[in-house]
């Protein structure tokens, strides 16, 4: 029994949230957003990281106040140092490989984790530590301490989550038309990573329930699935993370390219990033480039190398010889962007008429919750499997390149005809009005008695039960 005083602090303070992201972009970004979000419920929050993803993912957060962000509590704990090699675009596999150093350095925060726990663990009622599915390792700790609970999140789409642990389970029959071909996990991954996850499932099975941040408006189907196959666990779909409404920032705070699509007709340019952990061969490049100019279509091109493991250490950008004359040619159609670009502004933005993308769930979700219609054209990971949602069953895109045929080169020609198609055909048309029904449902879904807003409502009751 704890002194008389330690309970009264108990019954005081009821609830705390341990955040334990992935390090790379696309996960340390969904739960920065979701800690603004639990936040929001007035529970305090800590961010468990080492300092440089910490601060890359401060930096880089989109649609929240800094002023709130800063309410969290980040932990910046040291890992053994650990190697930061530029990717290599020629490698057999579009994985970024050279991350590994990085992912493998963040499995040291274990010891930290740990600490955090039995530290918070007397002074609140619950512990709450909500992991990436990939950090698992780094919270086994948790199930050895009384009053901390222990919870997943899925970085991805429930649509591919469902995929892979149906495979897993050896595809039992299951009464439902809305298994689909799913692409083979070849080229997905390499070696490592596919060990990496593996080391991380005994561990998942000590979670007290799973996270999603999907909505059951548009993945009511796949989560349902997941429900079904996986009975005994609790599952939230409490998404979209992301900010539904993006404010408009004065001029002194806006990017560039704002500025410049503030001049062009509504749906009238398309925009081209593939995230952050994809380098592009030069020859691509200059593709991409050509297709673009022919397509004579107004476009921003985010032409930038995948994040480095610490995106700090030696801030040379790599600059991509693009077609002679290329830049002069397309200066009042095109906008090349080497920086950091501010995606959400971009896809909401009126002018923005569709986005060829490498499908990272954080683009697909961004894009779906802004209505705007998706050329899809996968690089590695869950991506090729978040393409076939976004083609096949939400309808709401069309594919670049066929997993099967990723070690083909996009010819110019490809590009120009994908970006017409979205923004000159009537196909590209209805993709646009069901990207924006999906739009609406989403909102709808975040809204008083909306299915996400009461998945999350139902969330911190359990939580702060």
């Amino acid at each position: 029994m704890g002194s008389k005083d330690e309970s009264n602090s108990k019954s005081h303070n009821q609830v705390v949230v341990i955040m334990v992201p992935f390090p790379a972009q696309g996960h340390l970004n969904q739960l920065l957003h979701m800690s603004c979000l639990i936040l929001s419920h007035n529970i305090p929050v800590h961010y468990v990281g080492t300092s440089t993803h910490n601060r890359q993912a401060t930096i880089r957060v989109q649609g929240w106040d800094q002023n709130f962000i800063s309410k969290i509590h980040f932990h910046h704990f040291n890992v053994p140092p650990f190697d930061s090699p530029p990717p290599n675009p020629n490698s057999e596999s579009k994985f970024p490989s050279h991350l590994i150093p990085s992912f493998e350095a963040s499995s040291h925060l274990r010891e930290h984790v740990k600490e955090l726990m039995q530290s918070l663990s007397p002074v609140f009622k619950r512990v709450v530590v909500i992991h990436d599915s990939l950090m698992a390792s780094v919270v086994q700790d948790a199930a050895n301490i009384e009053n901390v609970e222990n919870y997943t999140f899925h970085s991805t789409c429930a649509f591919t989550v469902f995929s892979f642990f149906w495979e897993k389970m050896g595809k039992p029959p299951l009464q439902t038309s809305h298994i689909l071909q799913f692409p083979s996990l070849e080229g997905c991954f390499i070696p490592q990573i596919i060990d990496f996850i593996a080391a991380q499932k005994e561990f998942l099975k000590l979670n007290d329930g799973n996270i999603y941040n999907t909505s059951r408006a548009i993945e009511s189907t796949y989560m349902e699935l997941i429900e079904k196959i996986t009975c005994s666990k609790k599952h939230w779909a409490v998404g979209p993370f992301n900010p539904l409404t993006i404010e408009k920032k004065d001029s002194k705070g806006r990017h560039s390219c704002i500025e410049w699509l503030d001049k062009k007709e509504p749906n009238s340019v398309i925009y081209v990033s593939f995230g952050t952990t994809t380098t592009l061969v030069e020859e691509q490049i200059q593709q991409i480039a050509i297709g673009l100019e022919q397509s004579k279509k107004n476009f921003i091109w985010v032409l930038r190398d995948a994040d480095k493991g610490d995106i700090f250490e030696g801030n040379e950008v790599k600059r991509h010889e693009l077609p002679k004359g290329f830049e002069e040619s397309v200066k009042e159609m095109g906008l090349i962007v080497r920086d950091w670009a501010p995606q959400l502004e971009i896809l909401n933005h009126p002018s923005t008429g569709g986005f060829t993308s490498h499908c990272g769930w954080n683009s697909c979700l961004e894009s779906i919750s802004m209505g705007v219609p998706i050329a899809a054209w996968p690089m590695h990971s869950d991506q090729p499997r978040n393409s076939v949602l976004i083609a096949q069953v939400l309808k709401v895109g069309l594919v670049v390149k066929e997993w099967d045929k990723r070690h083909e080169l996009v010819t110019a020609l490809d590009i120009e005809n994908v970006v017409r198609r979205l923004l000159e055909t009537k196909e590209g048309d209805e993709m646009r009005q069901k990207a924006l029904n999906l739009k609406n449902d989403i909102h709808k879904s975040m809204d008083e008695g909306g299915v996400s807003r009461k998945e999350m409502d139902s969330f911190i009751d359990h939580i702060t039960r």
